[in-house]
């Protein structure tokens, strides 16, 4: 399967591995629809031979080697909590990711093909599934396909952090932190992730606007505008951003404010879950000033602190 990395950036579009998963119910099989933004994903392969891992939780496989890198795969279907049907295996593909500077497989029953989609066709998940243990939290999104189907976008950080391999580094946090007044925008579907955000900036004497995606983000820059007008950019100190987001992407978001002239100078750094090269310098692209994985304190703190003096000069 090739795996395209050439979206432009302000083009609010996404592209995504579509895959499948079957579960069986009352004697019949059904094929759940669900992806994962490319941008996540290293590479496709058939499922090798495991190691198993005593004492884990049941959805993890066990663990190989690729190419001297030991990865940890999850049967996503037990995870999900889904009776699989007894021959849903003979197609079946691992996924190999990596998001948060982790790498980690993914069993899923079919890979199907890239689908190129734009994020205004991806709404929030703001419903509860009825299928096993797969609620809102594990959904980031969904979107209509061919057929009136529901494409399902997985969160499959949520994964990293039931294994336990990924831990916000909130504790991690420098001694002395440089104080700061101001406001700061906050951008990010993640309502876990604007808390951690919004509370180390506050440390460091920002006052935090949130928004939950780059739609909101305009309207909440549009709403300081109308209270500050052209003194904007002495209230408004810095902007932080994810960048998978429905409606309207960090990217595209970027590329708005770049493109208007009340907010192109106030400095805008990406803090996103995608840890390849390829979105770092989209981000570059769309004029952020830096590119952050979550969360890492140090990082965060050192690269808000540094774009902000930089631009009080």
């Amino acid at each position: 399967m090739h795996l395209d990395n050439s979206l432009k950036v302000g083009s609010n579009e996404m592209e995504l591995v579509d895959f499948r998963i079957l579960k069986e119910e009352e004697g019949e099989v059904y094929e759940g629809i669900y992806g994962i933004n490319v941008s996540k994903v290293r590479e496709i392969i058939r499922v090798p031979s495991l190691t198993e891992l005593p004492g884990t939780p049941e959805f993890i496989e066990g663990i190989f080697d690729l190419r001297s890198v030991v990865i940890p795969v999850v049967n996503l279907a037990k995870w999900m909590g889904i009776q699989q049907p007894e021959n849903a295996e003979k197609n079946s593909r691992v996924i190999i990711t990596e998001f948060n500077n982790v790498l980690i497989g993914f069993i899923v029953h079919e890979a199907k093909r890239i689908r190129r989609i734009s994020w205004s066709d991806i709404e929030p998940a703001t419903f509860v599934s009825g299928s096993g243990s797969l609620d809102g939290s594990k959904i980031t999104g969904v979107t209509k396909i061919e057929g009136d189907s529901v494409l399902l976008i997985l969160d499959l950080e949520s994964v990293v952090q039931d294994l336990g391999l990924y831990e916000p580094d909130v504790d991690n946090i420098p001694q002395e932190l440089e104080s700061f007044s101001g406001y700061a925008l906050v951008l990010d579907d993640s309502s876990t992730a604007r808390k951690i955000v919004k509370e180390a900036l506050i440390k460091m004497g920002f006052s935090v606007v949130e928004a939950i995606d780059g739609e909101d983000g305009l309207e909440k820059l549009n709403e300081l505008y109308a209270t500050y007008g052209k003194n904007i950019s002495n209230q408004l100190k810095i902007i932080i951003s994810d960048v998978e987001m429905p409606r309207m992407d960090g990217f595209h978001f970027a590329a708005n404010v770049k493109d208007d002239s009340r907010y192109d100078n106030i400095p805008i750094i990406f803090n996103s879950s995608i840890s390849d090269h390829f979105s770092e310098n989209r981000g570059k692209e769309a004029g952020g000033e830096a590119y952050l994985v979550k969360f890492q304190a140090n990082s965060f703190y050192d690269e808000v602190a540094r774009v902000v003096r930089a631009h009080m000069k």
